[in-house]
């Protein structure tokens, strides 16, 4: 059985359809990657599957659950984490503390344990924390784990937002341009990281990038779609080797 499946998404802001019946599966383990050009509605492929939007058509199953009329903030609970595009963290709180909201998904409690501090809650928040750390040493935030989030360059950022997202343990992990913004050397980091999380973590990939070196070195398949429309589905050669792919990039 597919670990994730998207069937015949669709989704129409009044009279303009931004995503037309997009149909994929993404095995467990695997890296898969979704690339267009700008327009394309990449990013109204994640709004949809993360639930920010709600479906005009279509379903959605995450590990055999059908997650699609879930409310958006369940999601989390439900195993998908993601990253933005555009940076979304809280400029004025530590990385530590950014992290930790990471956890919120698995903290369930009630007004009388919180005011006692019960033992259960006690060991659940050491727990939370223990995997905050752990984050912390694969991701090396070590030397700015204490460091107001507002102080910190750019490529660190994304570094704590991919943080963020892992510490709500996702069993599927949505990558929006993890390399947006990154200098070489950053985006290097960046893939040997998308690789180990999957390698290390066990974590299953879905990405949106433009840069397609990255693309080729992480994907194990790629999906290209132009104007809400999937044009070809294959390894990241095969995709950019397609005569439609060529075509949405440098025209006729």
């Amino acid at each position: 059985m597919e670990f994730f499946k998207v069937e015949n998404i669709s989704k129409r802001f009044g009279g303009l359809t931004a995503v037309d019946k997009i149909s994929f599966e993404v095995e467990k383990g695997e890296i898969f990657t979704i690339i267009g050009p700008n327009g394309a509605g990449k990013t109204t492929i994640f709004n949809l599957i993360s639930l920010i939007y709600p479906l005009t058509t279509g379903r959605i199953v995450l590990d055999g659950q059908d997650i699609t009329g879930m409310a958006p903030h369940r999601v989390g609970a439900a195993g998908v984490g993601r990253t933005f595009q555009n940076i979304e963290l809280f400029e004025h709180a530590t990385v530590l503390q950014n992290l930790l909201v990471g956890c919120h998904t698995h903290i369930r409690t009630n007004l009388v344990s919180e005011l006692l501090f019960l033992p259960g809650l006690r060991k659940k928040e050491v727990a939370l924390r223990e995997r905050v750390e752990q984050v912390v040493d694969f991701l090396d935030l070590q030397s700015v784990r204490d460091s107001l989030v507002n102080g910190l360059p750019y490529g660190v950022r994304k570094v704590v937002e991919l943080g963020r997202a892992l510490c709500m343990q996702p069993k599927l992990l949505l990558l929006d341009e993890p390399s947006s913004g990154l200098n070489t050397e950053e985006t290097d980091d960046m893939a040997f990281w998308i690789h180990d999380i999957r390698d290390q973590l066990g974590i299953t990939v879905l990405m949106v990038e433009h840069d397609m070196g990255l693309v080729s070195r992480v994907s194990d398949r790629v999906l290209a779609v132009a104007e809400g429309r999937p044009l070809a589905l294959g390894t990241p050669a095969e995709v950019q080797a397609h005569p439609a792919v060529m075509t949405a990039y440098l025209g006729k």
